[in-house]
């Protein structure tokens, strides 16, 4: 993601919800205060996009500018896939492995693209988005800049990993290094499992159950 310059005048402890959040953010380790503030900064991730508010968005770019977004993604880490800072850990999840390895995923995207049209047509995407739409997709939606579908959004996410983990699962049959094969084969389990969870994630954004 872009660097932002820095807010003038922005507190050293920015506050997005009160103390919860950022103590949390910050090495707090009352468990219960962890999940509220996973919740709370997911939610004000994905309502800011939604509804625009200003002051909601500086002081969401003031805890991640002054933590840094890896360190306000750790507070979604250990919620379940079905909840909403669980679905955004998987989108960070995804946008970490394109930024880790973009010249091994854009390999299986391309080849899965030629054998997976029944996985595109499953997440309900005619054309899945190639990984520089999803980092494109991903730092919107975790700058709290994303508003449109939010369901639409995680599909076409889920469509991209449902796409590279038929590439990779190909490339691993191919493979003759064991160990490159058991990488590729492991990359292909995780991103499968990822589509799915991603697929359950907008069916309950759409009944209004995901938070």
């Amino acid at each position: 993601m872009t660097a932002r310059p820095p807010h003038p005048g922005r507190p050293r402890r920015p506050t997005l919800f009160g103390p919860v959040a950022a103590d949390a953010v910050v090495g707090g380790e009352d468990p219960a205060r962890r999940v509220d503030a996973a919740h709370d900064t997911a939610a004000a991730l994905v309502q800011h996009g939604r509804q625009g508010d200003p002051e909601t968005a500086a002081r969401l770019v003031a805890l991640a500018d002054e933590h840094g977004l890896d360190e306000v993604a750790r507070l979604w880490a250990d919620r379940p896939a079905d909840t909403l800072p669980g679905t955004l850990w998987r989108i960070y999840a995804v946008r970490a492995g394109i930024q880790r390895d973009p010249v091994g995923l854009s390999e299986a995207f391309e080849e899965g693209r030629r054998r997976a049209p029944v996985d595109e047509a499953v997440a309900g995407v005619a054309e899945p988005p190639g990984p520089e739409q999803v980092l494109d997709l991903a730092d919107q939606v975790l700058a709290g800049l994303f508003t449109g579908d939010f369901a639409v959004a995680l599909e076409r996410a889920a469509a991209f990993c449902r796409v590279v983990a038929t590439g990779a699962a190909v490339l691993a049959d191919a493979d003759e290094d064991e160990a490159r094969a058991m990488l590729s084969t492991r990359r292909a389990a995780d991103l499968a499992r990822t589509a799915r969870q991603l697929e359950v994630a907008a069916a309950r954004w759409r009944d209004g159950t995901l938070h």
